[in-house]
Order: structure tokens, then C-alpha cells, then sequence
């Protein structure tokens, strides 16, 4: 594992890219069934447990048991298969692209930081090197503040997910991004962004990555 070194810097190409890049044509259509908020969530659902498949670094099951209920009825009663773990499979954005190669499911990203912060996304597909924008309206953000929040998608772009060997954006418009992650998955940075209106998920909009996994809901 790499020792994190405490300069952290937003790539302009994922810069400049933001507002230019139009969402894949598929799921550009798929969106149109979903509406946004601007309203976080806060939990007051019943908690409906579910299979988990591999041993958590980072969630407990108060967190679980919290998260359960926003995520899509279409998830609801599946398994969750741990994909990819820094704990196990080291610090690589790469190494993560290739753990959902054969993914077809919804995947799940949870982060915690060196300050403790658990926080995340859920993605409406698996998490893929693309030259464009692509997702629906299924996907949002979450953080434990501790109390969770979770930011659905607002409907005022379609900047759900875009990644290249270098970095991941979740989120985005006016050239911020709601969830960013360096290549070595070291470093990262969250600010309010037009896609889901949300909080910066960190207390620190820049901050170091502790642990990191992804979780296949299928």
C-alpha cells in the first residue's frame, strides 16, 4: 500500500470534460422514468437484511441497516457479493475497473476516510471506464453524518458516473463533482454538485481514502 501523500488535485481533463460530454443514448432514455429531489433522505424505513457475502472493513449493521431502505425495490432481497477491497485487493482504480468486468448489477461504493467518515454511491450499473457520462436516476450519494443522508438525483443533468484510467467522477455540473477518487485510490474530494444537490460527503472536501470497497447487488 502506497503511504498517501497530502497533495491532492482534480485532473483538467475531467475538468473541462464535465459540461461537454453528453450521457450514453441508453441511458439517457432510462432516465426519463426517474425523479429527482432536493431533499436528503433520512431513514425511517423498516430494515430488511441481506445476505452479505465476504466480511466488511467498513460497514457495520447499523449502517446496513440504515442504507437498506433507499436503495432500489428492484435490489431489495439480493445478495451482496464483495467485489473489490483495498483491505485484499490493494489501492488501484484499475484493479477495480477489472473486479466488474463480468458485472451486469447495480454495485454499491462505500468509502471510509482517514478521519473515520463513511460515505458513498450507488451505482444503477457497475462501475466502468467510459468516454462519456452514464447511468440513471437510481443512482445517489450517501454519508454517515453520523446520522445518514442519502442526495437522489435532482433531474437537472445527467451527469451520473464517468471514469478513465486516472480518476472516477460521481456526480458533477459547474465543474464540481460529488464524489472524486484519484488513480491509486488514495486521494479524493466531494463537493455539492448539481446532480444531487448534496453536502460535501466528507467533513473535508479533500480527503484521504482509508479503506474502500464495492459491493455487487445481484
Amino acid at each position: 500500500m502506497k503511504t498517501p501523500r497530502c497533495r491532492y488535485t482534480l485532473l483538467p481533463s475531467l475538468l473541462e470534460e464535465t459540461l461537454s460530454l453528453e450521457p450514453e443514448e441508453a441511458d439517457e432514455q432510462e432516465s426519463q422514468d426517474w425523479t429527482g429531489t432536493d431533499i436528503p433522505v433520512l431513514f425511517t424505513e423498516d430494515f430488511h437484511e441481506p445476505v452479505l457475502n465476504g466480511q466488511s472493513n467498513i460497514m457495520r449493521e447499523e449502517e446496513i441497516r440504515k442504507l437498506v431502505p433507499h436503495l432500489p425495490l428492484r435490489v431489495t432481497g439480493h445478495p451482496w457479493n464483495l467485489i473489490y477491497g483495498t483491505a485484499k485487493d490493494g489501492f488501484s482504480l484499475k484493479t477495480m475497473y477489472r473486479s466488474m468486468t463480468d458485472v451486469a448489477s447495480p454495485v454499491l461504493l462505500v468509502i471510509k476516510d482517514t478521519d473515520g467518515q463513511i460515505f458513498g454511491a450507488f451505482s444503477s450499473t457497475a462501475i466502468h471506464i467510459s468516454s462519456c457520462f452514464y447511468g440513471n436516476g437510481e443512482t445517489f450519494l450517501f454519508s454517515f453524518m453520523p446520522q445518514l443522508k442519502v442526495f437522489k438525483w435532482t433531474g437537472k443533468n445527467m451527469f451520473f458516473m464517468k471514469g478513465d484510467a486516472d480518476s472516477l467522477a460521481i456526480g458533477g455540473g459547474s465543474g464540481k463533482f460529488g464524489l472524486w477518487l484519484d488513480g491509486d485510490l488514495n486521494h479524493g474530494g466531494s463537493h455539492p454538485c448539481e446532480t444531487f444537490n448534496n453536502e460535501a460527503l466528507s467533513p473535508k472536501e479533500e480527503f484521504l481514502i482509508q479503506d474502500l470497497e464495492v459491493w455487487a447487488l445481484d
